[in-house]
């Protein structure tokens, strides 16, 4: 299995591996820091170099029964190829703080309404949250908009802990996955805002809230009963 280095450290941009797999252009490395699309944070690109300096774009990552398999340009690695992967930093640096202000925005509603989120995709302009609510007026989503920013501005710490599912299954916010995550799950990601929030999740987040800067809740769509959709966007600084 592929060792998965943005669990521990988002913030790592370039790392040494060796390659494992190859099929055509998709390739398998022992270990990796490029985050493989899922769970609504879209894939991170950039660049594998050979040690002789030959250059490859990652172009796609997708996580395979526990690997991670890099699409690269074009052809030409071997199984045993030293290679140094190179991160999109820019783009991979934009998730981050996209998916850690979908964290406090679909937190400030849990608390406000108890909806509990039913999907999400972050984009590179804009994000979404997909609420299970009834319903929702203008009026309110200034106020969550208005609410999400005053934690923002807190620059709180936002600290990635691996726990034993035991422990994990201690902390309120994460019992009601208890029966959703199957029982070969023997560690859990908890992603904690100091003195906020806590959720498990697998995703790439930023270190301190004061890093992402403010929301704006830019539109509202009714996707069908209890449906709501929530689109935001980052202010630029």
């Amino acid at each position: 299995m592929t060792e998965l280095l943005y669990m521990t450290d988002c913030y790592l941009r370039e790392f040494d591996a060796v390659i494992t797999k190859v099929d055509g252009k998709f390739i398998i490395l022992d270990r990796t820091a490029f985050y493989p699309e899922s769970g609504g944070q879209l894939t991170d690109t950039g660049k594998l170099v050979k040690t002789d300096g030959t250059e490859f774009k990652v172009v796609f990552a997708k996580k395979i029964e526990g690997d991670v398999s890099h699409e690269i340009d074009k052809e030409g690695l071997s199984i045993g190829d030293k290679v140094h992967g190179v991160l999109d930093w820019d783009r991979r640096y934009l998730m981050m703080r996209y998916h850690t202000a979908a964290h406090v925005l679909s937190t400030v509603i849990y608390n406000e309404t108890n909806a509990t989120i039913t999907g999400n995709q972050l984009g590179l302009d804009k994000s979404r949250v997909d609420f299970d609510l009834e319903l929702f007026n203008r009026e309110q989503l200034s106020s969550y908009e208005a609410k999400t920013n005053a934690v923002l501005n807190k620059s709180l710490p936002v600290k990635i802990e691996i726990m034993p599912r035991d422990e994990a299954f201690k902390i309120p916010a994460l019992v009601k996955l208890k029966k959703l995550l199957p029982e070969t799950i023997k560690d859990i990601r908890v992603v904690s805002i100091e003195g906020f929030d806590q959720q498990a999740c697998a995703g790439a987040h930023i270190g301190n809230l004061g890093e992402i800067g403010e929301i704006e809740i830019i539109s509202l769509e009714n996707k069908g009963k209890s449906r709501r959709r929530i689109y935001f966007k980052l202010k630029k600084p």
